[in-house]
């Protein structure tokens, strides 16, 4: 496929999304599955019009799949309630840490022992997996900054951190497998990678965004009045707040999404926001009062308000390039045998166990823990992971057993929870 062509679909595509919304919301299935539909349509399986290698496109895939994330991470980090309460966050942490650690386990011991593959590409094949994706799940997703339905907050929040929670295992595999500088060091792993890149990542991304937040509120309170790009400032956050990071070993996503948390939180603080019965600040509140109050030099949200829409959409159209370019990696003919198998247990045992187990002892209902076990929506995150391996150095008898195994599950998981998540939400609104 030609730059004309590639053009012509993807326009042709986004007019459809875009005109077409209404009807999409009104469907009984995600717009990723028409994208995915598309993707494998033109793809090897069928037409055979465009032919996406991951494995030859590795560096692209890795470059496209890194900014869906965070520019994704950083809308979802906008819009959790704040301030932070452990209360609130409980049943998210616990996910996003125990859970996602238990299903790397599970994975590992199927890939191990069902699937006679070596231990450090069964940890691999785990951490690829483990993650639920922040991109592909919106209809699970919390919509703005003021819901505060607690099956889509935990959700989000899971999947805001878990990305981050996860890369450690796939280094963990990489270095069994004599890639990287792990290897058998597994204390230096567990304090570094684990340890360090979480609590560096946490605090990398509270001063910066709580930083930016009371630099740009002092910027438009001053006289002059400074006027501030909003877009280009959160765009210029997201890379500052990732570049950091990584130079210091700690997680880079998981910064971005604490950084747009405390980029939020303290720009309500600044704001006089009051609060709701459960603590929470009211942000279209004191939008609303500082809007009222502009003419005694109270600025707007502008910086996490106004540029959610424009990150937003940016969101969208990666989702619609990246799963499009899915099914064209996707031959349905040589998908491997395993997938089917694979993608059963994660789903059906791997998943519901290890939220079951992650939350015992936890106020959440079994209601909650059923339909959060199965909504784990694999997507762009696993795809990440997977060129991260690929680019690192994965042997490639070992790339190609895994990109088929993950290729495979993705899309399974586009189809399976795409047809399903709206009447099971529809199902929980109703009651």
């Amino acid at each position: 496929m030609n730059t004309n062509q590639w053009f012509l679909l993807v326009g042709l595509l986004m007019l459809a999304r875009g005109l077409a919304v209404t009807t999409i919301s009104r469907s009984p299935f995600t717009s990723a599955i028409v994208y995915l539909g598309v993707g494998i349509l033109l793809g090897p399986s069928f037409l055979n019009i465009f032919n996406f290698d991951p494995a030859e496109e590795s560096a692209l895939l890795k470059m496209l799949t890194q900014v869906t994330l965070l520019i994704s991470l950083f809308s979802a980090g906008i819009k959790m309630p704040v301030p932070f309460k452990l209360a609130r966050w409980d049943a998210s942490m616990r996910l996003a840490w125990i859970s996602m650690s238990l299903t790397v386990g599970l994975v590992a011991l199927f890939g191990y022992f069902v699937l006679r593959l070596p231990a450090g590409a069964a940890v691999l094949l785990g951490g690829i997996l483990a993650p639920t994706d922040p991109v592909l799940a919106t209809d699970v997703q919390v919509r703005h900054a003021g819901d505060k339905d607690q099956l889509r907050f935990t959700l989000t929040c899971e999947a805001g951190m878990n990305d981050g929670s996860a890369f450690p295992f796939v280094l963990l595999g990489l270095g069994m497998l004599g890639i990287g500088d792990t290897g058998e060091h597994h204390l230096r792993w567990l304090l570094v990678d684990v340890i360090w890149g979480t609590a560096g990542a946490v605090a990398v991304g509270a001063l910066f965004g709580a930083g930016l937040a009371r630099l740009s509120w002092r910027l438009r309170i001053i006289e002059p009045r400074h006027d501030i790009m909003d877009d280009l400032v959160g765009l210029g956050l997201i890379a500052v707040v990732f570049a950091v990071a990584n130079l210091i070993k700690a997680s880079g996503f998981l910064a971005v999404f604490f950084a747009a948390v405390a980029l939020r939180r303290t720009e309500l603080v600044l704001a006089g926001a009051p609060r709701d019965r459960h603590g929470l600040l009211e942000p279209d509140v004191a939008k609303s009062e500082v809007a009222r109050t502009s003419e005694t030099n109270s600025p707007p949200l502008t910086v996490s308000t106004e540029s959610l829409v424009f990150k937003e959409h940016l969101e969208r159209l990666s989702e619609l390039t990246l799963v499009l370019l899915l099914g064209g990696m996707i031959t349905l003919q040589r998908l491997p045998y395993e997938t089917i198998g694979v993608a059963l247990f994660l789903f059906v045992v791997a998943r519901p166990l290890s939220v079951y187990l992650g939350l015992i002892g936890s106020a959440t209902s079994m209601r909650m823990r059923a339909m959060t076990g199965w909504f784990g929506v694999r997507g762009i995150g696993s795809l990440f992971y997977l060129v991260f391996a690929i680019e690192a150095g994965l042997p490639d008898d070992l790339a190609n057993q895994l990109t088929g195994i993950s290729l495979g599950v993705i899309m399974l998981s586009i189809l399976v929870h795409g047809f399903s998540v709206k009447p099971l939400m529809q199902t929980i609104w109703r009651r």
